[in-house]
């Protein structure tokens, strides 16, 4: 197989080093139950596409970068990784290629929401020859943030005062920490709201029921530094963004079946996000048939999953065997999407200062592709394509633009650009001195309380450590 590097954030090789176990431990469990029937039926068994060992292994080609650093793939190839603001960790990726002429390839990468939860906005970009977009949500408009929250903590306080419990399919990474984080968010802000809807909502406990997700959660925990203004100013007020007072994490199955045995009104997010695997479909065989639940999909759910059956309406399904009547009511709240949807595409190209020559659309439906490249191609004026299968394109600059020789007009233009960021730069380094000042200040305090396990004092020893060395390398390149 391929032993090459393979270059990607760090947020993105902690999660890999989770989720590609998890995906082969399924994998290996699927063909163990599929070979058991092929072998009654003395049929070719088959194999997974890959086994936990060959994940481990894999993990050893893998080459962490941080966000805006230039990485030299070699002489001719030079890429540069930026926050796209999809999932913890997901990059747009600038590609500068050095053949006859240099070209400057943009790959968008899934973009994420401006605004949304946790993240930072996606990263805008100068220029690009080529840009490589997704449009998965090209032809609509997602709710707004606090449409889909209102709707969500209405559907979890009428589904507890009918006695009912409420079933959150959810996505292991992202959507989970998300709702953890809305949730968390929605009780602070209303803190002081004494007798309302809100402190019956503190009395109904939250489980997030997925090893996975448990998992995810602490890696996030873990890369604070990916994390936008508005969940950095929790963590420096003390408030973990990613935690509240009923908020609860199962480990064990053991853990996972009791949730089923108790009748109080709770909240249950398991994965996985479309109910094709995991515990949720557990939870589902124990609340699918009770009118006082209810399940609420907060994301995509594709054609032939189960999620998406009971979306359109089916009254039977079969779990574990078993016919289960569908009476529970069942809710579809949009606008949890982790994808940008048709103005946020569009406006992230309208970050460009110079636009992409040529644009290629991929990643989303043929009918939300289409739509898209339209839409661009009426805004812009920029030749869209949306690539076929088998068809090879030619990426040459000079089938895009003119040469153009450097006047003075345009080199005082780059040399106002240069000045600019260089403005950027000290204003930033004056926000990491307030920022490097504050957790000093917090550590400390925290030290002389002299509370802290060993656990704790490890990660702070080891953040220290890391500190130290970065403090050194930022000082040798002013030595250089």
């Amino acid at each position: 197989g391929f032993k090459g590097n393979i270059y990607c954030s760090k947020p993105t090789y902690d999660l890999c080093e989770i989720m590609l176990i998890d995906s082969a431990h399924i994998q290996e469990t699927e063909s163990e139950w599929k070979n058991n029937k092929l072998k009654r039926s003395g049929k070719k068994l088959v194999e997974p596409m890959y086994r936990q060992q060959d994940a481990l292994d894999s993990l050893q080609y893998f080459k962490p970068v941080l966000y805006d650093q230039i990485i030299n793939i070699d002489e001719n190839i030079t890429v540069r990784f930026n926050d796209a603001g999809h999932i913890l960790g997901s990059s747009i990726i600038e590609i500068w290629i050095k053949d006859e002429e240099e070209i400057k390839l943009v790959y968008s990468g899934d973009l994420g929401m401006k605004e949304k939860p946790i993240l930072k906005d996606p990263s805008h970009i100068d220029r690009a020859d080529y840009l490589i977009m997704e449009a998965t949500y090209g032809d609509r408009v997602h709710e707004n943030i606090e449409q889909r929250t209102e709707e969500l903590i209405n559907i979890i306080l009428k589904t507890a005062k009918r006695g009912g419990s409420v079933i959150i399919p959810s996505f292991a990474v992202g959507r989970t920490q998300e709702l953890i984080y809305e949730l968390n968010k929605y009780y602070d802000s209303h803190l002081d709201s004494i007798g309302t809807k809100e402190n019956e909502l503190k009395k109904i406990p939250v489980y997030i029921d997925s090893p996975l997700a448990v998992k995810a959660t602490e890696i996030f925990k873990r890369n604070a530094n990916a994390f936008d203004d508005e969940a950095k100013e929790y963590i420096n007020r003390g408030d973990n963004p990613l935690d509240f007072e009923n908020l609860h994490f199962t480990q064990s199955a053991e853990e996972s079946k009791q949730l089923n045995f108790s009748n109080e009104p709770k909240i249950i997010i398991s994965a996985s996000g479309m109910c094709e695997a995991g515990r949720i479909r557990h939870h589902l065989k124990h609340n699918l048939w009770r009118k006082e639940a209810s399940i609420v999909f907060v994301g995509y759910q594709a054609e032939g999953t189960l999620g998406r059956r009971l979306l359109d309406g089916e009254k039977k399904v079969k779990l574990f065997g078993d016919e289960i009547m569908v009476n529970a009511e069942i809710y579809n709240v949009e606008g949890f999407s982790g994808h940008a949807d048709k103005i946020a595409l569009l406006n992230w190209i309208e970050g460009f200062k110079e636009k992409p020559g040529k644009i290629f659309i991929v990643h989303g439906e043929s009918e939300s592709k289409e739509a898209f490249a339209k839409e661009v191609t009426n805004r812009f004026n920029i030749n869209c394509i949306v690539p076929e299968y088998n068809v090879i394109y030619d990426i040459k600059r000079k089938n895009l633009i003119n040469e153009v020789k450097l006047d003075a007009s345009t080199i005082k233009e780059l040399q106002k650009a240069k000045e600019e960021h260089i403005k950027e730069l000290l204003n930033d380094v004056e926000n990491l001195k307030k920022a490097f000042e504050n957790a000093l200040k917090n550590t400390e305090g925290y030290l002389k309380e002299q509370a802290i396990d060993s656990d704790e004092f490890n990660k702070i020893n080891n953040n220290i450590l890391s500190l130290e060395n970065e403090i050194m390398n930022l000082t040798m390149i002013r030595t250089k």
